[in-house]
C-alpha cells in the first residue's frame, strides 16, 4: 500500500516542490492551504504523515494540529516553520508533532525524514 503524506502550506510553491519531490518517491500526496482544507484531508483520507506549516492564515499550525489528533490521535506530523518561534515549536512538539524544520530547508533533509519516519 502506498503511503499517503499532507502537505499543508498557504505558499503554492513550497507545496508544489513537496508535492513532486514526494510523488516522485512513490507517495501518495495531498495538497491543503489552509487549515479547513487540511482538516477536511486528514477526516477523508487518514494521511501517514503531513507536513505542516506553522504559519497559515486563518488557523495556525498549533491549531490545525490540535484538531488533526482529535481525528486521528497517532497521526505523525512533521512542522514547518520560517520563524524561529521556539515556544510556538515546543507547544507543537508537547501536542505530539514528531520534529520541525526551519525554511528554507533542504529538501534532501525532508525527503530523507519522511523516508525515516513512514517505516517507523
Amino acid at each position: 500500500m502506498d503511503k499517503k503524506i499532507l502537505i499543508v502550506d498557504d505558499q503554492f510553491g513550497i507545496r508544489i516542490l513537496l508535492n513532486e519531490v514526494l510523488q516522485k518517491e512513490g507517495y501518495d500526496t495531498y495538497q491543503a492551504a489552509n487549515g479547513l482544507q487540511a482538516l477536511e484531508i486528514v477526516k477523508d483520507n487518514v494521511p501517514d504523515l503531513v507536513l505542516l506549516d506553522m504559519k497559515i492564515p486563518g488557523m495556525d499550525g498549533i491549531e490545525i494540529l490540535k484538531r488533526m489528533k482529535e481525528i486521528v490521535p497517532d497521526i505523525k506530523v512533521v512542522l514547518m516553520t520560517a520563524y524561529g518561534e521556539l515556544d510556538m515549536i515546543q507547544e507543537a512538539m508537547d501536542l505530539g508533532a514528531i520534529t520541525h524544520f526551519a525554511k528554507p530547508f533542504d529538501i534532501e533533509d525532508i525527503r530523507v525524514a519522511v523516508a525515516k519516519y513512514l517505516s517507523e
